[in-house]
């Protein structure tokens, strides 16, 4: 199989800019797509924001910013998305995923592959509907996609061994650590670390603790980030999706039971950082 050139990320949400900017800064060809052309005008200033920040932290230069940024084309024009690799990064709802990942691979020769960001949907089910499955396969990014070492790639029950093979190569070039993984529930990190949220939400929800006190006692136990403000980071509606697509998949363990807390606060519109306020306030952030 050729080796990958060019790239077309669908979805320009958090994960989308991260990924794309990524891709970019290894020398890629991204095609940044996203169906609201203001989300795709607004990722490509975040893109920029972050290379910014990388140049004030003395990580990348001036040129190579200059360099990441010509790598990235923006597009709402989905007819443009003929490329080598596709890596969809949208909602985590199966029938959009399967509806998007159906239509690209009709733009697309049977040597593409088509890949999905999904945290925690099957991989088998999503290709049900594609007509060459053998070229679907999980790659799993982690937030932020820039700097978190890990890449999960998941085999579904059809994906063929030179489609791994190739995003084992694809992950060395972006520099990520690669960790295959079965078409289970979760996959490896997600599986592992639900229990991180749900049971600090039900020490919350039980009032063992505040919500200020549980993040910093697991930081003080070497956590990077206390689970309330890693789920403000990631969306709170994100991680609670995540919990109960696992909660299914394990015909409903009550071990990973979704928590009314975050019900709560998705009912109310507090997402987290993205929305300004969540388990914690951003007032520097766009409400």
């Amino acid at each position: 199989m050729a080796p990958i050139q060019h790239i077309a990320v669908i979805g320009a949400g958090t994960m989308g800019q991260g990924i794309s900017q990524l891709c970019a800064q290894a020398g890629f060809k991204v095609l940044l797509y996203d169906i609201q052309p203001e989300l795709v005008k607004s990722a490509v200033t975040a893109i920029a924001h972050s290379l910014d920040v990388a140049i004030q932290k003395e990580k990348i230069t001036a040129a190579q910013r200059e360099a990441a940024l010509q790598n990235i084309v923006p597009t709402s024009d989905f007819r443009l998305l003929q490329v080598d690799l596709v890596i969809e990064a949208v909602i985590e709802k199966l029938e959009v995923k399967q509806m998007l990942l159906t239509e690209v691979e009709k733009l697309n020769d049977q040597h593409c592959i088509l890949t999905s960001n999904t945290s925690s949907i099957a991989i088998t089910q999503i290709a049900a509907p594609l007509k060459y499955p053998g070229q679907f396969a999980g790659l799993h990014f982690f937030n932020p996609a820039t700097t978190m070492k890990l890449v999960e790639i998941i085999r579904g029950t059809a994906t063929s061994d030179s489609t791994i093979n190739t995003l084992k190569d694809f992950s060395e070039r972006i520099h990520k650590t690669a960790v295959l993984a079965a078409d289970s529930p979760g996959f490896i990190v997600n599986r592992v670390a639900r229990h991180y949220y749900t049971e600090s939400l039900k020490l919350a929800e039980e009032r063992v603790c505040t919500i200020e006190g549980i993040d910093q006692l697991l930081q003080a136990t070497g956590f990077r980030m206390g689970p309330f403000a890693l789920m403000d980071l990631i969306g709170i509606d994100i991680n609670y999706a995540v919990t109960e697509t696992i909660f299914k998949g394990f015909h409903y363990d009550p071990k990973f039971r979704p928590s009314r807390l975050q019900q709560q606060k998705i009912a109310s519109g507090q997402l987290g950082r993205k929305t300004g306020k969540g388990f914690y306030e951003y007032p520097d952030l766009p409400k």
